[in-house]
């Protein structure tokens, strides 16, 4: 059985007093879902240290929205895998789509940054997906594969099986639009057979995170296709209920 995971990314919103109330409310609210699910939640750099005195030991795990690509050194306003790795958290999100388009970051830096995470012992969430004009060129298979090949085919078995994959329909995300449950588990079983191509039967226990608006209306569906086995939460991930009921949504 593969991991059920739902992963909050804030991204850049709240400020440290008000993540820490928002951390108190998925905390709670993560006692009263009955089935096994694994609760992640991603704030600020700035928000980690406090966050993880009120999520620590409750079953709520917290991860890093980046990390640096270098160990340490001259590179003003970089955190790195260390830093983050000191303040117990468990998880970093690397290759976000927002962090590729915005910031430039290339499977050139994504592979040091996946290099920094293990050396610290933090589970990357890979992001991988498509623009607009790939899905609507049909390049979607071939632009997921290049990222998966590019980065996570570098990994030896060991930390391939430590790793998190989230798929991002990069036009799906803050837009209001969604993958259909069938347009997300299509692509979902392809990155599986591409992982199963390199790594053999070790994909079939990897989790894929399904990544483009997803909200407690639509989870559900998402949700119970056969390669779709979580989300890695946006928008809904600020409000305590939207993102426990989405928990609930397995």
């Amino acid at each position: 059985m593969r991991k059920k995971i739902v992963a909050g990314n804030w991204k850049m919103n709240t400020t440290p007093v008000e993540g820490v109330e928002l951390a108190k409310e998925v905390v709670a609210g993560g006692r009263n879902v009955d089935k096994p699910v694994d609760f992640i939640v991603a704030p600020p750099f700035t928000h980690l240290s406090e966050v993880m005195k009120v999520t620590r030991g409750t079953g709520v795990a917290v991860s890093a929205q980046n990390c640096a690509a270098e160990a340490k050194g001259a590179y003003t306003g970089e955190v790195s895998a260390a830093m983050i790795a000191s303040l117990g958290v468990e998880y970093v999100i690397l290759g976000h789509s927002e962090r590729r388009e915005y910031y430039g970051e290339t499977s050139q830096t994504l592979n040091k940054k996946m290099e920094q995470a293990y050396a610290n012992n933090l589970v990357p969430i890979y992001c991988i997906g498509e623009k607009l004009e790939e899905r609507e060129a049909g390049k979607h298979f071939e632009v997921v594969k290049a990222q998966i090949e590019e980065v996570v085919f570098n990994l030896d078995a060991e930390k391939f099986a430590k790793l998190i994959i989230a798929y991002e329909p990069v036009w799906a995300i803050g837009t209001g639009k969604t993958a259909t449950s069938d347009q997300a588990q299509e692509i979902h079983a392809y990155i599986r057979t591409v992982l199963k191509d390199k790594f053999g039967d070790a994909a079939d226990s990897t989790p894929i995170l399904y990544g483009g608006s997803c909200n407690p209306s639509n989870a559900a569906e998402l949700f119970s296709k056969e390669d779709v086995d979580g989300g890695l939460i946006g928008g809904a991930s600020l409000k305590a209920g939207d993102f426990i009921a989405i928990g609930r949504s397995f």
